[in-house]
């Protein structure tokens, strides 16, 4: 009699190998960096071995100057992790950022910025710049080891170009993915010829991309009006669960009313008029005391210079720190009572998402009031039509995160409502809900089910 053997196979799903080019990625603190890393943190997660090549950062300064400080190494630095491979190149300065760190932002203003120029337009020509440090890396990691896509994030929008330069070469298909427009942006629009000569080469390099994605749809439709042929799927920011998961059993202050500002101030952005307020406010009830902390912003001169003119009931008050990393500034924040949120109408900023995340009460300036900035920054652009300027507004309806200040007026009038709930609780109520699909874990998984497509119809 024959027998009859059974054979069992058990298959595990192959892991998908991801390059990701990231010029900003921790510990260099942007927000531009949070991205990326939320890719090399959470692909592994969907069957995606991520490979990260980004340059050498330190926090040297605490400031923009860490743009441009060198790396700690003239070799490139490979990590192996449990959540994929990160591979660091060296980085130079160039000598304009030499004189600039030599010198200081007063001296050598001119032949810093021609050098500057220079660069900008010839690493399109030619494999030159400081950022070229990671095609070298990838094409070097490449020779070794096959991988099943690239993408690429911008800005720096050369990477772009390497992605392109390196997908033709080694075959694996590449996606592009903006933060920001490239040929679009204020910055590179200021003239007709630097306008043409970035659309020259967005449209050249984005051509080969398999995919596109972007942050938000106010993106998708600056890049289509460029980039007619393809499709732009949005895969918007978030906060980082881990983040609020390490905050979840601290406790708001109860001594002192803090606010909290995180970032970058734009021009259309209300600080001079949300800071009269402030100041109104301390005139009123002089015996309240309240802190107003700003952490890592891009105009501390400019700020300090306007409390100390203008407002100077202001001075003991407030607050101005350097930049921190995420995580530790997440739980500083976690101590604070209100987050303060500027409005930036159709562009949400990963600022809100991770406010959303501390679930500490928001206030948000303005819905109604708009300052001369905000339509020269704008409300001019031909698109403007085809965006939602309260996009904003309505997430945080929809999650019930904070208050929704109107005016000027308003404003006052809320503070004034703030106060008298700290007087009598000790704390600043808030009832935020419904932030899961927030999170860059969900973002993640969008993206991931994007590759994972690509890959398996590219194979």
């Amino acid at each position: 009699m024959n027998s009859l053997v059974l054979h069992f196979s058990i298959f595990t799903p192959i892991m998908k190998k991801v390059l990701i080019l990231a010029y900003d990625f921790p510990p260099y603190v942007s927000v531009g960096g949070l991205r990326p890393y939320s890719w090399y943190k959470y692909f592994n997660e969907f069957g995606i071995h991520p490979v990260v090549v980004t340059r050498q950062w330190g926090n040297k300064y605490g400031n923009h100057l860490d743009y441009i400080a060198p790396g700690e190494s003239d070799k490139t630095i490979i990590e192996e992790t449990e959540y994929g491979t990160v591979i660091r190149t060296p980085y130079k300065p160039n000598l304009s950022n030499r004189l600039l760190l030599k010198y200081g932002e007063g001296k050598f203003r001119i032949i810093r910025k021609a050098i500057t120029a220079y660069y900008e337009m010839m690493q399109f020509l030619c494999f030159v710049g400081t950022k070229s440090g990671l095609y070298f890396g990838a094409k070097e990691y490449l020779k070794d080891n096959d991988v099943d896509l690239i993408i690429a994030t911008g800005a720096p929008h050369i990477l772009f170009k390497y992605a392109s330069k390196l997908s033709k070469k080694n075959n694996p298909p590449w996606i592009a993915d903006y933060r920001d427009p490239w040929s679009q942006s204020k910055s590179r629009s200021v003239n007709t010829f630097l306008r043409k000569w970035n659309e020259f080469f967005e449209k050249r390099y984005i051509k080969s991309a398999l995919r596109i994605v972007a942050v938000s749809d106010f993106h998708s439709n600056k890049i289509s009006s460029l980039i007619l042929d393809k499709n732009i799927e949005i895969i918007s920011n978030g906060y980082n669960p881990d983040n609020k998961e390490a905050i979840k059993n601290l406790k708001q202050n109860n001594e002192v009313l803090k606010f909290a500002f995180v970032g970058t101030v734009y021009p259309w952005h209300p600080l001079k008029v949300v800071l009269s307020q402030f100041n109104d406010f301390v005139l009123l009830y002089n015996d309240f005391s309240f802190e107003l902390n700003f952490y890592g912003i891009n105009k501390k001169k400019e700020v300090q210079r306007l409390i100390n003119s203008e407002f100077p009931s202001l001075n003991s008050l407030v607050n101005i720190y350097p930049k921190l990393n995420n995580q530790d500034l997440f739980k500083i924040l976690a101590k604070h009572n209100v987050m303060l949120l500027f409005n930036d109408y159709c562009i949400v900023g990963s600022k809100m998402f991770d406010y959303m995340a501390l679930q500490r009460k928001i206030l948000f300036c303005f819905s109604e009031e708009k300052g001369d900035e905000y339509f020269n920054f704008l409300y001019q652009d031909e698109d403007v039509n085809k965006v939602n300027f309260k996009v904003q507004e309505e997430i945080l309806s929809l999650t019930n995160s904070g208050t929704i200040v109107k005016n000027q007026k308003h404003l006052l009038e809320t503070l004034i409502s703030l106060s008298e709930e700290f007087r009598n609780t000790g704390q600043i109520k808030c009832e935020t809900t419904n932030t899961e699909i927030y999170s860059r874990k969900f973002q993640v998984e969008k993206l991931s089910k994007i590759i994972l497509d690509v890959c398996n119809k590219n194979n």
